[in-house]
């Protein structure tokens, strides 16, 4: 069995029909995790979206990407992940080729717009901190609009080429139907390159710069035709910064490993253990449910808001359920037609 891709050589099946033989408990681990991530989620990215949609506090431009990163997580919750547990429990893909497809193609859509999205966000909080001059100019909300629509443009353009170069197959080391990193090294190493690399590079330079006006400030250099720093601006740097380096550090793995593949497959293929690739690939996934996490613990407005969403929650529940209640308990209390005049007293004094 190859381990960089889903060719198996001498194998007369189909990629979606190979199945592994593994201990059941590996198939139960990776299920539950995934349970986890998943459940995590929808809920989580859920909390995101509403809390910006409620919260006037966290309605302004910059959030518009934190609400389109969100949606970049969710897409693979709502659709792909679902088929990769079914896959895990079925050991094997028996979804046909049209899922299979349209789960690959939308897992890329989540990746690559998750990358781009999180661009967004470094350049939207470089401009904000050091460029605040022109910032309210080039991030109205008429032209933040336009650059999430261009950011969801250039991903699906950038999942597109993988349609037709045959990359979206069933790989059974990870139960998904996934990119294969052995379709085409040199398509692979543009892969890395655009949608990982250079993007990570953007993002390290817009934070550094951002980091160094931070110090200034903190040490009193800062030059005096910037405006003031605020507690609130750095605590919301810092946030967006976090998210950054769980995305670099959960999909850091597969896209070296992929880039290793690529560039010597013959070599280093054969030396890659299946537990570094399924462990890379689930270390990934994982990635979607962590950013309203990190929202919630370091940003207090969107755990104030989060707070509000779930008491609401509850509350509405409890009202429900007492209203219930009390109706029942006033079709008990009701007294009937038929009493008498001395019983309707006797009720009502009750």
């Amino acid at each position: 069995m190859s381990t960089n891709g889903t060719h198996f050589n001498g194998s007369s099946l189909a990629p979606h029909e190979l199945t592994l033989n593994r201990p059941p408990w590996v198939a139960n681990t990776l299920g539950c995790f995934l349970i986890f991530t998943t459940v995590v989620d929808i809920l989580g990215n859920l909390l995101v979206i509403f809390s910006v949609y409620r919260n006037k506090k966290l309605r302004n431009a910059g959030n518009v990407f934190v609400v389109s990163l969100a949606v970049a997580d969710l897409v693979v919750a709502l659709y792909p992940y679902p088929l990769v547990l079914t896959s895990i429990f079925h050991n094997g893909w028996n979804l046909g080729y049209v899922h299979c497809q349209i789960s690959g193609f939308l897992m890329g859509v989540s990746v690559i717009g998750s990358i781009f999205n999180i661009t967004g966000i470094a350049l939207n909080r470089y401009c904000y901190i050091c460029h605040s001059l022109k910032y309210d100019k080039l991030y109205s909300d008429k032209n933040s609009l336009c650059y999430v629509v261009l950011i969801w443009v250039l991903t699906v353009v950038a999942i597109v080429p993988n349609l037709f170069v045959g990359s979206l197959q069933y790989d059974p080391r990870v139960y998904s139907c996934t990119f294969v990193q052995s379709a085409s090294s040199a398509y692979t190493i543009a892969v890395v390159f655009f949608h990982f690399i250079l993007p990570i590079l953007i993002v390290t330079y817009c934070y550094l710069r951002i980091w160094v006006l931070v110090i200034q400030v903190r040490r009193r250099v800062k030059p005096d035709n910037r405006p003031k720093l605020t507690p609130h601006d750095v605590r919301n740097f810092v946030t967006m910064f976090v998210v950054f380096v769980l995305f670099a550090v959960c999909w850091a793995p597969l896209n070296f490993i992929g880039l290793a593949v690529a560039i010597n497959p013959v070599a280093v293929a054969p030396i890659i253990p299946e537990w570094l690739f399924v462990s890379s690939y689930f270390m990934a996934y994982f990635n979607s449910c962590l950013n309203a996490i990190v929202y919630g613990v370091l940003n207090q407005n969107f755990r104030r808001e989060y707070k509000r969403i779930i008491v609401s929650i509850c509350t509405a529940r409890i009202f429900l359920s007492d209203s219930s209640n009390d109706a029942v308990e006033r079709m008990k209390s009701k007294p009937s037609p038929l009493m008498t005049n001395n019983n309707q007293v006797k009720v009502d004094s009750v």
